[in-house]
Parts: C-alpha cells; sequence; structure tokens
C-alpha cells in the first residue's frame, strides 16, 4: 500500500514534536520534510519580530538571505501573506517584487521567481511569521491542494512551538525574548542592529552576554576595532533588568579633554568660561541605567580617578560644585587597547582597570567568524537595496568567494562600507535599470590585499587617480589614517599623533570618511 505524499512528509515531524532537538537542527527538517513533499526551489520560515521579518531557516536560497531583514513595507509581497490567514499564491504575472529575486540558487542565470506561495503561522493563535514557497517554474504549484499546505502550516507552527517550549525548558527563551525587545522597538530606524551570525564564535557570545546580562557586574569588551563592541553592549542593556532605563553611550575618545569631567559629570553655572548654565552629566542621565564607555582607554589620567569614586561608591560632584550626587549605574565600558598592557605602561590606573574588568568579554574578529561574513553581507545588502531603491541586490558566486577568501582588518565595519560602496558601483554601471535584479561581482568588492606597514617607508598616496579634487583630497586622507591606525595597532590617539593632529579633530574627520 502506498502511503500519500504529504503524511509521509509529517510523520517524522510528528515524531520530532517530542524530541530535544537544537533549534535549527528542528527548522532544517521541518523545510526539507516540506521540500520532500512539495518539490520547490526554495523554501523559507521567517519570524515576524514588530515590522521586520527575520529568516530563521531557509532551502535554496543564498546563504546570505539569513543575514538579510525584510522590512515588511518594503516587501507588498510579504504583506500580503501576513494579511491573509491561510494560502496565498500569486498569479506568475504579478507584477508585486518578489524578496527572493536573485536570491535562488540555480544552476543557470533564472533570477526571477515565477511562482509563489506562502500562508502565516500561528502559535497560540498569535502572528508568529511566514512559511514561504517559491520556483521558477511558473506552473510548479498547479497542483497544490492548499489545504493540504494549510495542514502542513499547522504542524510546522506546532514545530516552532515545540522548539520554543524546549527552550523554556532550558531558561533561555525569556532571555533572548528581552533581548529581541529592543531590536523590535527600533525596527523602524535600523537600531541598535542585533548580533548576526551563526559561526561556534557568535554563539559563544551570546552565551555570555545572556549569562553576564541580568547581572550589575562590570563588563569590560574588548576586540578589534569594527567588531561591534557597542552592540554587545546594547545587547547587555536589553538583556538586564535595566533595560527599560535609558543606555547612555560616551565616545570617550571624542571627547575634548577640557570638557571630559564635565562630559561625564555635569557642571553648575560658572564652573569655567562659557558653563552660563548648570548641565547634568552622562552619570546622572543614566540613572538606573546603563553607562557605556566607548573606548574607556582614552581617558586621562586626572579623570579615570574621578571616575573610579564613582564606580566604588555611585557618588559624585558635578564640576566647579562641593555637593555630592548619588547615582544608580551600571557602567559598560569597550576598548581595542590592551588594558593590563597600558596599566604597565603607566597609562591606565590598575584599580579602575580591575574596577571595569569585573567580566571581561571579547568579541571574536570578522576573520574568526567564518561564514558568518556571508549572513552579514545580506543584511548590509538588503539595507542598500531599499536605500538605493532596487528590485533586488545580491551576490555572484564570486562575490561570496572573495568575503570569505578575505581577512577583514577592519572587521564588520568595514564589511559594512564595502557593500555600500560596491552597491553604488553596480548601479552607476547599470544606470537606469533599477528594476533589474543587480548582482555584485568579485571584482566589484574591490578588496585590497593586507597591506604591511613599514618604518622606514612613509606613507603612500593613493594609486588610483581621481578626477574630482574633494574626492581626490578624501581618498588620500583616508589613505593616510588607515596606514597610521595599522602602523600603531589601531590605537587613535597614537595615530592622531603620528599624523600631527587633536585627537577629537582626527575623530571627526573619520566619521566624515566613514572610518568610523
Amino acid at each position: 500500500m502506498t502511503r500519500n505524499p504529504l503524511f509521509q512528509a509529517l510523520l517524522p515531524l510528528v515524531a520530532d514534536l517530542g524530541r530535544d532537538m537544537p533549534e535549527q537542527e528542528r527548522y532544517a527538517r521541518l523545510l526539507a520534510a516540506l521540500r520532500s513533499w512539495l518539490p520547490s526551489d526554495a523554501v523559507a520560515l521567517l519570524r515576524l519580530e514588530g515590522r521586520v521579518l527575520v529568516p530563521v531557516a531557509v532551502e535554496g536560497l543564498s546563504p546570505d538571505t539569513l543575514g538579510r531583514r525584510f522590512r515588511i513595507e518594503d516587501h507588498p509581497r510579504l504583506e500580503r501573506l501576513l494579511a491573509h490567514r491561510g494560502v496565498t499564491r500569486f498569479a506568475a504575472d504579478c507584477d508585486l517584487p518578489d524578496p527572493y529575486d536573485g536570491l535562488v540558487q540555480t544552476p543557470d542565470d533564472s533570477l526571477e521567481v515565477h511562482d509563489c506561495m506562502g500562508c502565516p503561522l500561528y502559535v497560540d493563535d498569535n502572528l508568529w511569521g511566514l512559511l514561504t514557497l517559491d520556483s521558477l517554474d511558473p506552473a510548479c504549484f498547479d497542483e497544490v491542494d492548499p489545504e493540504s499546505l494549510e495542514a502542513f502550516a499547522t504542524l510546522a507552527a506546532a514545530t516552532v512551538r515545540a522548539a520554543e517550549r524546549i527552550d523554556t525548558l532550558n531558561r533561555r527563551i525569556e532571555d533572548e525574548r528581552q533581548l529581541a525587545d529592543v531590536y523590535r522597538q527600533a525596527a523602524g530606524d535600523r537600531s541598535p542592529r542585533e548580533p548576526i551570525g551563526q559561526s561556534t564564535a557568535m554563539n559563544a557570545l551570546r552565551e555570555e552576554i545572556l549569562l553576564v546580562g541580568e547581572s550589575d557586574l562590570a563588563v569590560l569588551i574588548t576586540g578589534e576595532t569594527g567588531v561591534g563592541k557597542e552592540l554587545v553592549a546594547q545587547a547587555l542593556h536589553a538583556a538586564s533588568r535595566r533595560s527599560r532605563k535609558p543606555m547612555i553611550s560616551v565616545n570617550c575618545a571624542a571627547l575634548p579633554e577640557n570638557l571630559v569631567e564635565s562630559e561625564l559629570f555635569g557642571h553648575v553655572r560658572g564652573a569655567f568660561s562659557g558653563a552660563h548654565q548648570p548641565r547634568a552629566g552622562k552619570f546622572e542621565l543614566a540613572d538606573g541605567g546603563t553607562l557605556f564607555l566607548d573606548e574607556v582607554g582614552e581617558l586621562p589620567l586626572a579623570v579615570q580617578a574621578k571616575l573610579l569614586r564613582v564606580l566604588q561608591d555611585g557618588q559624585l560632584q558635578r564640576v566647579g560644585s562641593d555637593r555630592e550626587h548619588r547615582v544608580d549605574v551600571r557602567v559598560l565600558a569597550a576598548t581595542n587597547r590592551d588594558l593590563a598592557e597600558e596599566v604597565r605602561v603607566g597609562r591606565f590606573r590598575a584599580d579602575l582597570y580591575h574596577r571595569l574588568s569585573v567580566y571581561p568579554l571579547r568579541v571574536p574578529a570578522l576573520r574568526d567568524r567564518g561564514r558568518d561574513v556571508l549572513l552579514l553581507a545580506g543584511y548590509f545588502l538588503e539595507e542598500n537595496r531599499v536605500r538605493l531603491g532596487l528590485r533586488g541586490l545580491r551576490l555572484a558566486a564570486t562575490a561570496q568567494a572573495e568575503l570569505l577568501r578575505y581577512d577583514w582588518p577592519g572587521n564588520v565595519r568595514e564589511l559594512e562600507h564595502l557593500i555600500a560602496r560596491a552597491a553604488l558601483r553596480v548601479v552607476s554601471a547599470h544606470r537606469g535599470e533599477r528594476s533589474q535584479i543587480l548582482a555584485l561581482e568579485g571584482e566589484d568588492l574591490q578588496l585590497p590585499g593586507v597591506a604591511v606597514v613599514r618604518d622606514d617607508l612613509p606613507l603612500a598616496a593613493p594609486e588610483t587617480a581621481v578626477a574630482d579634487l574633494r574626492l581626490a583630497v578624501d581618498a588620500y586622507q583616508r589613505r593616510l589614517i588607515e596606514t597610521a591606525l595599522a602602523h600603531h595597532g589601531h590605537r587613535w590617539s597614537d595615530a592622531a599623533k603620528a599624523l600631527g593632529v587633536d585627537r577629537a579633530n582626527l575623530n571627526r574627520l573619520a566619521k566624515r570618511l566613514g572610518l568610523r
């Protein structure tokens, strides 16, 4: 007796409901079962977070899809799927853009999806997300019974429910929802971003964030320039009991030395020239919440002593005042310096170092995260697709290979800027063709080799001629700063001295040039 194909697909999933397995494996088995019953070129499971759909599992789509974030207002097909509780199939000649155009993995150049259907998933009668199926064959789903797909969707919702309940038993789901709250609230402006990645290094980092997030311990976040230390600080704040209170961020490297104390601790009227009105400092603004001290290694020694007192007893004095102010603030700090070495040579106070590094947390470099670079590239591709008004923006196989090959000395920030530049180049080369699916090829990325900086060589000017004078000056300044940073171990203060400019001025210039 031949079993019904749908029954054969559902049977192992029913057995999986009572098994404890990793969430990603559970979702992968779900999509594999769907494709075994209903052959298609691509299937995807997306979770709804605010007004953003986040892919949690895909089959048949480019690996960078998992890093993309689909804002509902930017994707009318997804919006229509969410609006209808049952199965929706789009006509082959539907003029609504398909979010997966250019992302379906095929051996030929067929990029456009021709048959598309899907349905929303409800967990405990709450809209959880979407299940989508796509094919390059316009007649692929002609024989599909909508009721059968709805039955499969019901089991898919049960799979999601099982995954979430098992996570609850492992005491993780509530923590992850706390982290997601901030991301959902910020879905409209894309900030703060979520930590994206599935590598062993990123999973270990998430575990540590959840572990220390609930506590009030001071955390010292270390890592190279551009790895996302501020993003980790935001995640720690989101996971804490202080998440409903403000998180105030201070870039210590950008503070003029004569105003550092005023910025941190506030001042009274007349405390110094220009202090026409009293002002609360960052510690008072963060009262009850979190204060994030970015590039804390740049603080002058005199300020370090006053900072230590606030950390020890929660008391501060505004500049020019003898009155004590008590604050309740959790301090997170970040640096790309080796603070232990800075202590050894006398540039950082040992007592402050130990007070800040109660729980040290190192953010992995992008080169240590394997294929996470493709997920992050997908996130930035989707951002640029929307910003540039493109129908589709994808990575060609040559570009994927180049991204995986490169060493990423500038880490995630370098990747973000590189994708933005490459997207602009591709749009410029296809001017007037924004309705097409554009692909970034390996040569569009213009990835440089890793330069070796020698003490006996002067800083070199860029080799590429630039016609516009302002662009030429910007390119030359950018090259000088990058070379100085590489020469001085990415220490901004040392690079500023080498270039003969004030540290704050260098910080502002670097921001304008897109280096920070």
